[in-house]
């Protein structure tokens, strides 16, 4: 099993610039079902896109693809016309948090958005948009989500994944890949892989995460990434302590950030004594987590928890 994604979701793609072109071919050659586009001034038309298949995906598939996606003019339509289950949008930060919305309002049950830099006045008003709806939102300014060998959404190597029973859910973008990448050298695959994005403002949480990991008969352990700034990772540690049936190891990036600077992710900054690496590892530890102490433990840290 999986959380999130598998081989039976159905992906419509939100902004079908280059970039948003891009990586729904890689996401096709991984063998992802995408089942239609949004672009308005292109609606009515076919988006084709062919090339070698990815064998990090799906086994037994042919050497080569060719699919035609076709365009539609709202996510609506889409929809109705595809019974699409998921959506990667790739629209530009000034209109992205009107592309969310639209597809919370059609009913997608997954919205995984991979823009950077989306205003946080605009994500305030998605948050509220979003509550009491069905749809579940993945980011903003995150890698997506992978089903190892079944379906992938978003911006991540495929290559490095390995169908197996560790999740991983990161705040990070690069430290997922790295994580993941040592995870597959020690021999453990993952059952799914989610960067949930490092904005102060965002949807799915560390916690979602892991109940939904927690409650996944497959997934044996868990691999967390987080970073200074919120106390996202103390409400996580709390969690842990409280209901996870499962080994977590951690890392925390950030240890030797200035307070009060801004380090990568607008999420990722000290302020006001609270956020700081020391505080989040602290409450981690006591929650009976395996820490990692460098970037390069993580996957050590992971087997660790697991006892090998």
């Amino acid at each position: 099993m999986s959380i999130l994604v598998d081989s039976a979701t159905t992906v419509l793609v939100q902004g079908l610039g280059k970039t948003g072109s891009f990586h729904t071919e890689t996401a096709i050659a991984y063998g992802t079902r995408v089942v239609g586009a949004v672009h308005p001034s292109r609606a009515g038309s076919v988006a084709t896109f062919e090339g070698d298949t990815d064998h990090s995906g799906v086994a037994g598939r042919p050497d080569t693809f060719r699919v035609e996606v076709p365009v539609f003019r709202s996510v609506g339509e889409a929809k109705d016309a595809t019974g699409a289950t998921a959506s990667a949008i790739y629209v530009p930060p000034p209109f992205a948090a009107d592309a969310v919305m639209e597809a919370a309002d059609a009913g997608i049950e997954l919205i995984v958005c991979i823009t950077e830099g989306i205003p946080v006045t605009d994500m305030v008003r998605v948050k509220r948009y979003l509550e009491g709806r069905s749809s579940r939102l993945v980011g903003p300014n995150c890698p997506g989500v992978i089903t190892p060998g079944q379906c992938k959404i978003g911006i991540m190597p495929g290559y490095i994944h390995e169908p197996g029973s560790i999740g991983v859910v990161s705040r990070s973008g690069t430290l997922t890949y790295e994580a993941v990448h040592q995870l597959t050298r020690n021999g453990l695959g993952q059952s799914t892989a989610i960067g949930i994005g490092g904005d102060p403002v965002n949807g799915t949480s560390f916690l979602d995460c892991l109940a939904l990991f927690n409650d996944d008969p497959t997934t044996e352990g868990v691999v967390m990434i987080g970073e200074i700034g919120g106390t996202a990772e103390e409400e996580a540690a709390a969690w842990i302590e409280a209901h996870m049936d499962k080994p977590v190891a951690a890392f925390v990036a950030g240890s030797t950030a200035p307070a009060g600077k801004r380090m990568g992710h607008a999420g990722a900054i000290i302020s006001g004594g609270r956020g700081t690496a020391a505080d989040k590892i602290a409450a981690l530890e006591a929650a009976g987590v395996a820490m990692a102490p460098t970037p390069t433990d993580m996957g050590s840290a992971m087997m660790q928890a697991l006892g090998r």
